[in-house]
């Protein structure tokens, strides 16, 4: 093979050879060579989105850590801090769905570890294919088992996440896990490499063949070639990661490490390099004493290996003893296979020989590519909506129906009852709420968690449906009472090198950037997963917002299910529904058009915010808010919930069907009893609102529009979504 067809074998363009060369003063070895190709991975090296990231805001109150970490970490109060992110794992889980979801779920554990913190919950945002074709039936089915496998196995709670479905997403699904941990806020830790002489500490695993180059097979598009690349998806053991939790958790509470750093994308080479770049220093890796689980493995396999539950620590010599001793008791493995220096490279080493030197600072700095913003022609058409040509529906109860038994609507309880969502016994509210809610034990302290994309929105309007995205994550958690703080986001996008790709990735991030500053939650972690695109196309644009809410009190916090008769029903927030964008529109004329409203920030924010506080006060314990599907699916998934009917009127001003089923940002509906309807007037003031009915009875009535028993929601809502996944 030439020089030529062996780094574009590795990823790496003819520019990039030319740097690499430029960097090195000579021409690298295969081994160096294959450094550099998953370093400047745009998985790992952020190429096409490192300039575009810089426009998110990172600082805020309670922000103790930002990005450049392994996870972001935000201040609870009483001396606790909150560390969270979310990854991507949508390749791996497209060519070998269970391993890929189980490992994703791994890996972000591990970043959570990483920090100091002890993992306490996941949450996971899904996209698949319409489960009418049978490879997507496969997927969606075996990535639910394979994050219920890992997670269940780990002993981290499942407690909260999304599913959706469409057209754009068969073959290429997307699988983006998110983590929480809990740690003391003197106890943070960092990963840059310090010392020298130090030793460089190999926790967990033995190291094998799987992974391989997985950096790299995840920078690009999927094709018809891609189920053969298997070898490139790693395969866990979540018991071996439930001990080297534990492990990693009780050296860190001796003080034993140094650093600490998770093995992730990339294996021992991004681990090793990224601590000595941060720290300023040079990392000697000896390739022959490296734990292995297969037979001649060349150190190139070695170095990039990405075989998982493993950690990688900087020990001072006069500690090691202990640290091993404690890798025993737990059955982890503790190896030496290197040791800090102060020549700035990461220098691979076997057989007492150099058989590779990188500068650690040039492996950690990608080249960055900055492409002309333009708008893609397809919004034009995409965007024009005619309502005149989308009659309405023949019997309003009819389409209510057909919208709860929708696969993008229906109950996810035939999802998460596959989690353990209550190990660990700090669950307070379970899947199926607007946010999950989690106590910290000992005090009255809790928090909330959300995962949120719109990728329909997206796709129509990306600077908007990004804001949106934003101000959902922000909605969903004052529906419990918490106040959002800090978000950590996942960025699903097609290819950048294309100008669809790059307009759509720009777009959405100046929106949520936008967003973010408007409502306060600045960006503390998060991920890029580009080349999101197969033959048929690219996926939605679709950046997940995983954000956290505290509660300082738990005890105070709402749900969404209707809990009295006779209760007020009241729906807050500017009430401007649009069919445009929405799922009526997609799941009832099977069309993705239309201009949905952008967001407005301050109103939502002052809606949202009004909500929460009438919760913490002790005056709302029933708060939902409108989403896919509209009025009229909230307040079916709110009636069905609680196994309490309602009356309700429509507002004026708007189509029938637009107001039922039309989507807008920023509205809430909550429930109150008739005596305290004065107190929430006044708690409301300044922010739109209007009662609207009464819940009551078994049945959901809307102005003889809609006129429905609870049983024939309920059976509608609940159906089962692996009977439509085969089994």
């Amino acid at each position: 093979m030439s020089v030529r067809e062996t780094y574009t074998s590795l990823g790496l363009s003819d520019l990039e050879y030319g740097r690499i060369l430029e960097l090195l003063g000579r021409a690298p070895n295969f081994l160096e060579l294959s450094l550099f190709s998953v370093m400047w991975s745009e998985h790992c090296g952020y190429k096409n989105s490192r300039p575009l990231l810089s426009r998110f805001p990172n600082e805020g109150p309670r922000v103790l850590q930002g990005p450049g970490e392994n996870a972001g970490v935000v201040e609870v109060g009483d001396g606790w801090a909150l560390a969270f992110k979310v990854e991507s794992h949508n390749h791996p889980s497209a060519v070998e769905p269970y391993e890929g979801a189980a490992t994703g779920v791994g890996g972000i554990i591990r970043d959570i570890l990483a920090v100091g913190a002890r993992p306490v919950a996941l949450l996971d945002s899904l996209r698949f294919g319409p489960l009418e074709e049978e490879r997507n039936r496969y997927l969606f089915r075996e990535v639910v088992r394979g994050i219920g496998g890992y997670g269940n196995a780990v002993g981290v709670p499942t407690v909260g996440g999304e599913v959706e479905f469409a057209p754009a997403y068969s073959g290429n699904p997307l699988v983006n896990a998110m983590c929480v941990g809990l740690v003391r806020a003197e106890k943070l830790v960092r990963s840059r490499a310090s010392g020298e002489g130090n030793l460089v500490v190999l926790l967990g695993s033995r190291t094998g063949r799987d992974g391989i180059h997985g950096a790299t097979f995840a920078s690009d598009e999927l094709g018809e070639g891609s189920g053969e690349r298997r070898s490139n998806v790693q395969v866990g053991d979540p018991f071996a990661e439930k001990m080297l939790i534990e492990c990693c958790l009780a050296l860190l509470e001796e003080d034993l490490l140094v650093a600490l750093q998770d093995l992730g994308a990339a294996g021992i080479t991004s681990s090793a390099s990224e601590m000595a770049a941060k720290g300023g220093v040079g990392i000697e890796i000896e390739t022959d004493r490296v734990p292995l689980r297969e037979e001649g493995m060349e150190p190139w396999e070695v170095m990039i290996s990405e075989s998982q539950e493993r950690m990688l620590a900087v020990v001072e010599p006069g500690r090691l003893e202990r640290v091993a001793g404690l890798a025993r008791r737990y059955g982890v493995g503790a190896a030496v296979i290197g040791r800090v220096a102060g020549h700035g490279e990461l220098r691979v080493v076997h057989g007492g020989e150099v058989v590779g030197s990188v500068p650690a600072r040039h492996l950690a700095d990608a080249p960055v590519y900055e492409r002309e913003v333009v708008r893609p022609a397809y919004l034009d058409g995409a965007r024009a909506l005619d309502l005149a040509s989308v009659p309405p529906p023949g019997d309003y109860g009819a389409a209510l129906l057909g919208l709860l038994s929708h696969p993008n609507l229906r109950s996810r309880r035939s999802v998460y009852e596959q989690y353990d969502h209550e190990v660990g016994t700090c669950t307070v509210l379970r899947p199926g709420a607007d946010a999950a809610v989690m106590r910290i034990r000992g005090t009255r302290r809790g928090y909330a968690l959300t995962t949120d994309g719109r990728g329909r929105h997206c796709y129509l309007d990306p600077r908007g449906g990004g804001a949106a995205t934003v101000a959902e994550a922000y909605r969903n958690l004052s529906c419990v009472g918490a106040e959002p703080v800090a978000l950590t986001n996942c960025l699903n996008f097609g290819n950048p090198e294309k100008a669809e790709g790059y307009y759509q990735l720009a777009e959405c991030i100046e929106g949520m950037a936008g967003a973010c500053e408007a409502l306060g939650t600045p960006v503390v972690s998060g991920n890029v997963s580009l080349y999101n695109e197969t033959e048929r196309g690219a996926v939605h644009p679709t950046p997940v917002v995983g954000m956290v809410g505290l509660l300082e009190d738990v005890r105070r916090h709402a749900t969404p299910e209707i809990k009295r008769e006779g209760d007020a029903l009241v729906l807050v927030g500017r009430f401007r529904p649009s069919l445009a964008g929405s799922a009526y529109l997609e799941a009832a004329h099977g069309l993705v058009r239309g201009a949905p409203p952008s967001p407005d920030l301050p109103s939502e924010k002052a809606a949202a915010d009004a909500v929460r506080a009438a919760v913490a006060a002790g005056l709302v314990d029933t708060a939902h808010d409108l989403s896919d599907g509209g009025l009229a699916v909230a307040l079916a998934e709110m009636a069905v919930g609680g196994g309490i009917g309602a009356e309700a009127r429509l507002l004026p001003g708007a189509r029938q069907d637009v107001a039922l089923f039309g989507e807008c940002g920023g509205c809430i509906l909550v429930a109150v009893p008739e005596e305290r309807l004065e107190e929430l007037e006044g708690a409301l003031a300044g922010v739109p609102r209007a009662r609207i009915g009464r819940t009551g009875g078994d049945r959901i009535s809307v102005l003889g529009l809609v006129d429905v028993g609870l049983s024939e929601l309920a059976e509608a809502y609940f159906m089962d979504l692996f009977e439509e996944a085969g089994g």
